[in-house]
This record gives structure tokens, sequence and C-alpha cells, in this order.
């Protein structure tokens, strides 16, 4: 049964990827500026959706560099896919995680500079934990709002994103504003030996180590735990579980809790492995396209690790796209809101084919 579904899913989603790339294909082909035009005679005879699509390819796994480039882009996206995918364990669509990971990255820079007089490892932890509780505490929020007074948890999030961006901005530019920082704003930066170094000699951070652990992690805690199934359970049927005598408000808040936590922990590695300060280039989408990752996921941790490799390569091959064709640095968004699109028509293809349907219901169907 699961390697039906496992070959269900798989089958749907590599239709929805194909469906949305020959649709952005079409988009590209009718809009496409002079210059992607001129482009179009240089290509040593490929075509304008030759090189389109040969370009994406390179630019995000054609070389050494495309696969640093898009292994450090889908570092942040593995954490903030989870973000969206535990909750959605229990029903909910939390779209909170750019609001997580910038007050996590707010709260760990903070940190940072408090604990500059200790080793740089429990600075680093200490960088992580402020991160981690504070994103934690933000989606937990949301879950609380859910469970005990009944407001909408995707409506809630959205807006938390704002309140916890307006938030970063006044602290940012003013309260924590590093003076020297005239041009960007930004708080005073942690100190050098605090930074996150990186992979195996590779130009990738280990903030995507983070992130791989953290989907096995919360692959063995959603789908090998007893709290796991009492979360499944609760998203299944919430009044079933209530009757059962499971502690559904607990499980709400704990799902969010560490869903929260794993994007402050990308706000954290932005910090900490990327940007030293925290300023306003760490609002840079990632909590937004961590739910499309998410959903193309099917809110399974394990499967966030190649959706967000693939993502983190789409993202990878704008400036490509930008140096080879000319093309606007928003024609990715347009791949990325057409997949997403994609993706929501195709749940309705699931359980209509009869080749992944138990031979039980085969069977019957056929009487």
């Amino acid at each position: 049964m699961k390697v039906r579904s496992f070959a269900e899913s798989l089958l749907i989603t590599l239709t929805a990827l194909v469906a949305s790339l020959a649709l952005f294909g079409l988009f590209m082909l009718c809009f496409r500026t002079s210059a992607g035009e001129t482009s179009r005679g240089n290509s040593s005879g490929r075509g304008f959706l030759g090189d389109l699509y040969y370009w994406m390819y390179f630019g995000a796994f054609g070389s050494k560099f495309s696969w640093q480039n898009t292994l450090t882009r889908a570092a942040p996206l593995i954490l903030t896919g989870l973000c969206t995918a535990l909750p959605a364990r229990l029903g909910l669509i939390i779209i909170g995680g750019e609001g997580a990971l910038v007050l996590g990255g707010l709260a760990a820079a903070g940190t940072g500079l408090l604990l500059q007089s200790c080793s740089p490892l429990s600075n680093q932890f200490g960088m992580a934990a402020a991160g981690m509780l504070t994103g934690g505490l933000a989606i937990a929020f949301i879950g609380m709002l859910r469970y005990w007074r009944g407001v909408n948890a995707t409506i809630s999030s959205l807006l938390l994103t704002y309140i916890a961006i307006g938030v970063f901005s006044f602290l940012v530019e003013g309260p924590m504003r590093d003076p020297a920082s005239l041009n960007k704003p930004s708080t005073y930066p942690i100190p050098e030996a605090a930074m996150l170094g990186k992979m195996f000699g590779m130009d990738v951070h280990w903030g995507l180590a983070f992130g791989v652990c953290a989907c096995l992690i919360a692959y063995v805690l959603m789908d090998h735990t007893t709290f796991g199934f009492a979360a499944r359970m609760a998203g299944g049927n919430l009044r079933a579980a209530q009757a059962a005598g499971l502690p559904v408000g607990w499980l709400i808040v704990a799902t969010c809790f560490l869903g929260g936590a794993t994007a402050g922990l990308a706000g954290m590695v932005e910090v900490a492995a990327v940007h030293r300060q925290a300023n306003a280039s760490m609002i840079a989408g990632y909590g937004f396209t961590g739910i499309l990752v998410s959903f193309i996921a099917r809110h399974q941790p394990l499967a966030i690790i190649p959706a967000a490799i693939l993502f983190g390569g789409l993202s990878a091959s704008s400036g490509v796209l930008q140096r080879r064709m000319q093309l606007p640095d928003a024609s990715v968004q347009v791949l990325m809101g057409t997949i997403f699109v994609m993706i929501l028509l195709c749940e309705t293809l699931y359980g209509r084919f009869r080749i992944f349907m138990p031979r039980e219901v085969r069977e019957a169907m056929a009487q």
C-alpha cells in the first residue's frame, strides 16, 4: 500500500512539474523581450525554448558551482518547508515561516552579540536556541489562537509575518542598528569566530546539514512515535481525537512550536552563515517559498529535501537566465507560481487511477 501511494504521489508530482515547465515555456514564448529574441539567434541551433531549459538546468545543476549555489539556497528552504509541513499533519495550513525566520534571525543576532565573550561553540548553541525559541513561540501562538479562539491559522500566520517584518525593520533600523551601517541598516556583526563554517571543504555552509537532520528527526517523530500517531489522528478527525481523550490542544501547540522552531533555526543560519548580522537581506522570501516546498512534498519531511533542492536550483538559475538570455529576475518567480497552481490542480487526481488502488477496491469496482 505504501509503495502504491508513493508511486501515485511521484507520478502526479512529476506530471505537475512537466505541465508547469510546458506552460512556463509557452508564457516566455509569448512575452519574451527583444533581448531574449536576440539571444535566440546565438543559441547554436537550440532555439529559444531550448536555450531557456538548458540555461535553467545549467544554472541549477550543470556545474560544481551551480550545485553549491543550489544547495546553499536549499538549506533555508528545507527548514521553512518544515514550518508548513509539521502543522499540516494536524490540518493547519501555516504560512508564517517568513515571519518566524526573520524573528529567529533577529533573536540569534542579538544573542550572538550578548555571548560574544563566550566560546564560539557556546555562542553558536546560544544563537540556535534563541532563534528556535523565538520562531517556535511565534508559530505556537498561532496554534493557541486556532484551538482556543477558533482563529483561522492561515490568515493569522500571514498577519504574523507582516507584523514580524515590521518589528524586524523597526529594531534593525532603530534600537539595534549599527551606526556604521549607513546605506543598509544592520545590527552589529556577530563575532567572526561564531560564524558557521563550510561543509567538508565545499562552498556550502552547515545550515544544509541542519536542515537534513531536522527532516530526519521530523520523519521519525511524526511517523514512528506515539506523538506523531496522535497528531495524525487529530489531523484526520479532531472530534474523534478529543473523544478518544487525546490532548488535542497540547498537540496543536507543540507541533506548531516545532514547525516555528525550524523556521527560527533558518533565521539563525542566515545570520551565522551568510550575513553575519541581521539586515533587510534576510527578508528574501524563503518562508514563502518554503510553503511551495511543503506542498510539492505533500508535507512529508523526507520529501522536503529533494523538493527544496529543486526550488533552490530554480532560484539559483535566475541569475544565469538574466546573464545569458537577458530575462527578468522575476521569470523564475512566474515558474514557481505556476508549479504551485499545478500542484493544487493535480490534487484532484489522487484516488482516480485504478492501478494505484488496492486490489479489493479494484475488484469491487469491476463487479
